[in-house]
């Protein structure tokens, strides 16, 4: 049985922790804010470009709900692009499964993203940005299939499908 200190010490080092992952995203989101891109917008117009669940994961660097993209099941040819300022960003043909509940690509299309340094929540990774608005789309990670290897996890609400042949 836990004693009340210790559900107190638990909750102050959960709640510690916590506050923590978020200044750190929050100096990510800023950090990558003050980078130069082709696309800048103030934070009022993203807000009145994008919906909330987009505004967050491309602006705030949120993450969406594992499962909870549309784009996990798109199968047609076509390009996913951003959808913060429609640069393509995947093609279906790299896309693939990976399990893990958010669309997955073994690789970019050329000139389509940038790479930065995420350490938020105490660990290591690659994120994903797009090159052209510097929208956070998610992380790379070294599980993927051949022939890269790499592994794409992209938030599908930072992305929309264009199907080849549409206008």
């Amino acid at each position: 049985m836990m004693s009340r200190r210790k559900f107190l010490g638990s909750t102050a080092v959960a709640g510690a922790l916590a506050a923590a992952g978020a200044a750190l995203r929050g100096a990510s989101a800023e950090a990558s804010e003050s980078r130069t891109f082709e696309v800048t917008k103030t934070k009022a117009e993203w807000k009145e470009l994008l919906t909330s669940e987009q505004y967050y994961v491309l602006r705030e660097h949120g993450t969406e709900r594992p499962g909870s993209s549309p784009l996990n099941k798109e199968k047609r040819q076509g390009a996913f692009r951003c959808a913060g300022c429609d640069l393509a960003l995947f093609s279906s043909d790299t896309k693939y499964e990976s399990g893990t509940g958010w669309p997955s690509f073994y690789a970019p299309l050329d000139n389509a993203v940038g790479t930065s340094e995420d350490s938020s929540f105490f660990m290591a990774r690659t994120e994903v940005h797009c090159r052209r608005c510097g929208g956070h789309l998610g992380h790379v990670f070294d599980d993927g299939p051949p022939p890269t290897g790499k592994r794409y996890c992209m938030n599908g609400v930072a992305m929309t499908f264009k199907p080849a042949g549409a206008a």
